[in-house]
Order: C-alpha cells, then sequence, then structure tokens
C-alpha cells in the first residue's frame, strides 16, 4: 500500500506549516495497518492523515 495523492499534499502543507513554527519533525510513518500517515512533532504532539487528507492532531 501507499499513501493517497491527498495524504501527501496534506503532509506536504502539516510539514511546511510545522516547520515555519520552528518545529522539529521527529518521526514520520505510513502505518499499513490502518492506512495512515503519523507525524510525531517535538516528542509531544502526534498527527495522523487519513486516506482522505484530514489532518487529526492529539
Amino acid at each position: 500500500m501507499e499513501p493517497t495523492i491527498e495524504q501527501l499534499k496534506a503532509f506536504f502543507d502539516f510539514c511546511v506549516r510545522a516547520s515555519n513554527l520552528l518545529r522539529d519533525i521527529s518521526l514520520v510513518r505510513y502505518d499499513e495497518r490502518t492506512a495512515r500517515v503519523v507525524i510525531l512533532i517535538s516528542e509531544s504532539i502526534e498527527v495522523e492523515i487519513l486516506g482522505n487528507g484530514e489532518v487529526l492532531i492529539r
């Protein structure tokens, strides 16, 4: 499986915004079980990007 175009666009947009805020992006992973892109920012902010490009921040 591979990320969808919507996930890739949302990933790029989110990473640009996070770096503009001078936040470290610690980890990026594509979870094949859930088909989600997972991003860990500064060891405390977890972001998931769903298949439709929707961004969930935890």
